[in-house]
């Protein structure tokens, strides 16, 4: 499982989207991964309130719930998004960063199911939660 960590980790940290968006992978490990994402103001869908779009945060979920997939045990490679539903709950508070957590929860031969939460400071109150199916490859 390493090789696979290391392989999944790279491929993550070299996504450009995941650049640009100054993502920073906190934790990956059997189907589970960890993402953060700093304020940057550079992202505010509302210059007045200066809240993030949603466009950055559901970048930053469907990476997350990629990467729980590509770790995950019984996915034998890559993985790209089937279906991604993303339920914003609040606008995060401007200035704070915001972390995903997705868990691979069930894999079968083709397709791997994945939850998420976004929060930030407040990890208590959702920013977001995400539910998604992801392609799987066979195992190798």
């Amino acid at each position: 499982m390493p090789d696979k960590l290391k392989l999944a980790r790279q491929f993550i940290e070299a996504i450009p989207h995941a650049q640009d968006l100054s993502m920073t992978l906190a934790k990956m490990d059997a189907g589970e991964a960890v993402i953060t994402m700093p304020y940057d103001e550079r992202l505010i869908g509302d210059p007045e309130t200066g809240v993030i779009s949603g466009g950055a945060v559901s970048a930053l979920m469907d990476t997350c719930c990629g990467a729980a997939v590509m770790c995950h045990p019984e996915n034998g490679g890559g993985t790209a998004t089937i279906d991604l539903r993303i339920d914003y709950m609040r606008a995060a508070t401007p200035g704070q960063p915001i972390t995903t957590r997705a868990v691979c929860y069930h894999v079968t031969r083709s397709v791997a199911f994945v939850r998420a939460t976004a929060t930030d400071d407040d990890t208590d109150n959702p920013v977001a939660t995400a539910t998604g199916a992801f392609t799987v490859e066979g195992k190798r």
